[in-house]
């Protein structure tokens, strides 16, 4: 097994997925959204997603409180037993699934559309005709490039894909607030990042 090779492959195959990433105003909306009712408006962001796309929920979940916009992760089988009461009439969600037919994930926006039916709800997935993505008010497609996984089944490139668009709706919420260094460090005491943060430049 030659793995320099195997290593090369990837690289290159998921750069270009990354580069092939879709970009639409769908990312203008989704910005808008979190920064008008979170930002503006006190509520808080709250991703989702089951499996690897929940981990990769949870990470721009930290990722936004850590840049001024208060963010949960909501896992969604917890959910539906009473974690779902967190969630308030001025939030936004954040739901992940490549293959946009997630039952848990399916169940959860029916729930929270049940509880606060004008919650708004931003999907990222690999088909934007999939059920979920028809039900969003706002839909980010990957692209839907193959994963690298030898069985073309194990979610690589579509992780990879969905952690760079949560980087972009981190970024450019953080332009659209005005986000500063002094206002990292108000939140990000600890660690090197922290002392990084309250140096002087």
């Amino acid at each position: 097994m030659d793995v320099k090779q195997i290593m090369n492959d990837i690289l290159a195959a998921e750069s270009e997925a990354i580069k092939n990433i879709p970009v639409t105003d769908q990312y203008e909306k989704a910005v808008e959204l979190i920064v008008q009712r979170v930002y503006h408006n006190g509520g808080k962001l709250v991703t989702s997603g089951m499996g690897k796309c929940g981990q990769i929920a949870d990470n721009i979940a930290t990722t936004f409180s850590s840049t001024g916009i208060p963010a949960v992760f909501l896992h969604p089988s917890e959910a539906q037993h009473g974690d779902l009461g967190l969630l308030q009439p001025g939030d936004v969600m954040l739901l992940l699934s490549n293959s946009g037919r997630t039952s848990e994930i399916l169940e959860l926006v029916k729930l929270a559309k049940e509880l606060f039916n004008q919650v708004p709800i931003i999907v990222i997935t690999g088909n934007p005709q999939n059920e979920l993505a028809k039900i969003a008010d706002v839909c980010l497609s990957t692209g839907g490039a193959p994963e690298v996984c030898p069985l073309g089944l194990t979610p690589t490139t579509s992780t990879t894909m969905m952690t760079v668009m949560g980087d972009v709706l981190v970024v450019c919420t953080m332009k659209a607030t005005g986000f500063t260094r002094q206002d990292y460090a108000k939140r990000h005491h600890g660690g090197y990042l922290g002392v990084k943060s309250r140096e002087r430049n």
